[in-house]
């Protein structure tokens, strides 16, 4: 490839045209759905991940509904502070796009004109789906190779390095567990008061539910699994 000989020897550039090169390859109609969910289709699903989790905790009405319901909560919050702390380090890194400095790429989305390095993408699918993971295993599993597949979506269209995309995984990992305790110390408290409400207690209870549930697939501080009587603590990593 021509723009191969543009790249010198950098590999993470390489690897940019490596993977941007299969969009050269592929028909119109699978590019225009590569971006649409480049652009909104895995952080839509990574949400609706979130909901349904809720969902099944406050269903299942176990004695830890409410430190369940306060890490749920945690994951779009600790995605939005994560975007925050990303907008000094774009403008002190300022990495211009990539289709700004190499020739020969299909770039899939235009208009992009702010700095390239990290990924707001990356860093929020990430952040939400380590968060996630921390409320729950088997959702947090499913929204982790979402977030992955999303970041190298975003090299595919051609508006992203992969150390973008490594960048933006590492911030969004940072964020959603170095903050978590002080998180869930905050919101735990707070959803615990949600619980006790006659009105909005159903966000965090579904009405008429007991405590019950084995809560296996839990990973917070303190969250307990019943198996034949016994008590187990799960820790959080």
């Amino acid at each position: 490839m021509a723009g191969l000989a543009a790249s010198g020897s950098n590999p993470d550039v390489d690897l940019l045209y490596d993977i941007n090169g299969l969009a050269k390859d592929a028909p119109p109609w699978f590019d225009r759905v590569m971006e649409f969910v480049g652009e909104y289709g895995l952080l839509l699903a990574i949400v609706l991940l979130v909901l349904w989790c809720w969902w099944s905790v406050r269903r299942r009405g176990d004695q830890d509904a409410a430190s369940s319901v306060a890490a749920l909560v945690w994951a779009p919050l600790a995605a939005g502070i994560a975007v925050l702390v990303n907008v000094p380090i774009r403008g002190f890194v300022e990495r211009p796009r990539p289709f700004l400095d190499h020739q020969g790429l299909e770039v899939l989305v235009s208009g992009k004109t702010d700095y390239s390095f990290v990924s707001d993408h990356a860093t929020i699918v990430m952040a939400m789906a380590v968060g996630l993971f921390v409320a729950n295993r088997r959702f947090g599993l499913v929204a982790l190779v979402l977030a992955v597949f999303g970041g190298f979506i975003r090299v595919y269209m051609g508006v992203h390095y992969p150390t973008d995309v490594v960048g933006g995984f590492a911030l969004g990992t940072a964020v959603a567990l170095l903050l978590s305790p002080v998180a869930m110390a905050l919101l735990t408290p707070v959803a615990r008061a949600v619980e006790r409400s006659p009105r909005v207690g159903w966000l965090v209870r579904a009405r008429g539910r007991g405590v019950g549930g084995d809560g296996s697939d839990a990973v917070l501080p303190g969250a307990r699994s019943e198996r034949g009587g016994a008590s187990e603590r799960d820790l959080a990593a």
